[in-house]
């Protein structure tokens, strides 16, 4: 993420002026380049053609993203940035780790914004469905987060046993697949997309694991 992409914050008034304008424009990117990608396609619409949809120049646009894939990612990318704003504050209560993860998460989805948030991720979602790079660019996205999480954990939690490290990154790649079956789900149902309805389908793709990790693989009759 790029040093002023924020997990997308309220634009609340006790805000000073200065960000509320930042954040603004953000939306506006975010909000115009859905639009045209999804009117056009991704690769339909050049940097050049969103910026002048957005009214901003190209400078501006580099200030806030650094890829046309990152503006398009932005819903899912502010709820990973709040997940790791959620595991620097989270209590540390002997909890497991994935339960302690997935409760976190969970709170990220509960941050984001009221205002269209879950709107932005289903374009989101259906047009990476359409564009091979975005996937790409996911697939790095997830590798840096969770090595952000991963760091988070190290250095805020004490855990037990010889591999401390490989268990705390199963349980993150872990989190993030079940994530993804979740928005998957999510994604594809004919109604329902709600914030709240999206930790829902996550708690229960959860509780699934246990058989999944049990379940045995028998011969065809």
């Amino acid at each position: 993420m790029t040093a002023e992409t924020s997990p997308t914050p309220p634009t609340s008034p006790t805000l000073p002026l200065r960000e509320r304008k930042k954040l603004r424009t953000r939306q506006t990117l975010i909000d115009t380049a859905l639009d045209l990608f999804g009117a056009h396609g991704f690769d339909g619409v050049t940097l050049d053609g969103l910026c002048e949809a957005a009214e901003v120049s190209k400078r501006t646009f580099f200030r806030y993203f650094d890829s046309k894939e990152d503006v398009a990612m932005a819903p899912t990318q502010d709820l990973w940035a709040a997940f790791l704003d959620v595991l620097e504050t989270c209590p540390a209560d002997d909890r497991r780790l994935l339960a302690l993860f997935e409760d976190a998460l969970a709170e990220a989805i509960g941050r984001m914004p009221a205002d269209g948030w879950a709107e932005r991720v289903l374009a989101s979602r259906r047009l990476a469905a359409l564009t091979p790079s975005m996937d790409a660019h996911g697939l790095a996205f997830c590798d840096r987060t969770t090595r952000s999480a991963l760091a988070v954990v190290e250095r805020r939690f004490t855990l037990p046993g010889p591999d401390v490290r490989l268990h705390a990154r199963l349980a993150l790649d872990l989190l993030v697949v079940l994530f993804h079956r979740t928005l998957d789900a999510w994604v594809t149902q004919p109604t329902g997309h709600t914030p709240d309805d999206l930790v829902h389908r996550l708690h229960a793709t959860t509780a699934e694991l246990p058989s999944a990790l049990t379940a045995t693989a028998g011969p065809q009759s």
